[in-house]
């Protein structure tokens, strides 16, 4: 991402005022429309807040609050992406920065105004105030569920889900479910017998689902299962299922006991 000073700053003047992003989109930041994916285009804008209020308030910033957001207007991919924005807002340790994300056709010139939202960024004092603690998930019978979308780069040349894409979400899924029940360290000794019984497609929302279901003396047993959802059709079909094998290990990778509850069937 390019950082190119707005008309009447320098590099060397920064703040306060305008200062701009520019970017170009590729396809690995689209989703299966052919247009930025949503979520880039914040993450675009958060850099951009970030660079204006630490250069503002010269300290290290944190995003507190982002408000106003407005899609207006999709950024297709081969287009540029300016963000613009300014300080309409200082406090003493928070500043408020509003932020507009324009695509821009690089053979027409053509320009157009996408998102728009309001970032608080507020600086962090040199000793960070102590973090409110959640409670911890460690029931046994905690289901994890990882949710992503088939974008184009994720498939094959017929427009399925890859295999190597589906691994790596159940074994991520697997991975997080073994993790919270041990509450150790753990690695993926094995997997069982996985059969790939339909395909998810591009666009298809994929849910994949992981628990534990059986728990040696250092070794966890995690069943997982993948399915995948058209949002316009609105009807999940299993694509596959598989078990996987985790070990708890100490700091040398060697085996260790489990911490937890004698053998779960």
């Amino acid at each position: 991402m390019l950082a190119v000073p707005s008309p009447g700053l320098t590099a060397d003047a920064p703040t306060p005022g305008l200062f701009r992003l520019v970017d170009v989109v590729f396809p690995g930041q689209a989703n299966h429309h052919g247009s930025l994916f949503g979520g880039a285009a914040l993450a675009m804008m958060d850099k951009f807040a970030f660079v204006l209020a630490s250069r503002h308030l010269r300290r290290t910033v944190v995003t507190a609050a982002l408000t106003d957001t407005d899609f207006r207007a999709p950024v297709p991919v081969g287009h540029l992406a300016e963000v613009d924005g300014r300080i309409v807002h200082c406090g003493r340790r928070s500043v408020v920065i509003e932020a507009e994300l324009v695509a821009e056709n690089m053979l027409s010139g053509q320009r157009q105004s996408c998102l728009s939202g309001r970032f608080v960024m507020v600086g962090q004092e040199q000793e960070a105030a102590a973090p409110t603690l959640l409670p911890s998930v460690a029931d046994e019978d905690e289901l994890v569920r990882v949710v992503e979308i088939v974008f184009p780069g994720q498939t094959n040349h017929h427009g399925f889900l890859h295999g190597g894409f589906a691994l790596d979400w159940l074994a991520k899924a697997a991975l997080v479910a073994a993790s919270r029940r041990a509450r150790q360290s753990v690695l993926m000794v094995s997997s069982k017998t996985l059969d790939f019984v339909a395909p998810a497609r591009v666009g298809d929302i994929v849910e994949t689902t992981a628990r534990v279901v059986a728990v040696g003396r250092t070794s966890l047993t995690v069943a997982t299962e993948m399915t995948a959802e058209c949002p316009l059709a609105g009807e999940p079909q299993r694509c596959t299922q598989a078990d996987f094998v985790f070990v708890a290990v100490d700091g040398d990778g060697r085996p260790v006991p489990l911490a937890s509850a004698p053998f779960l069937q």
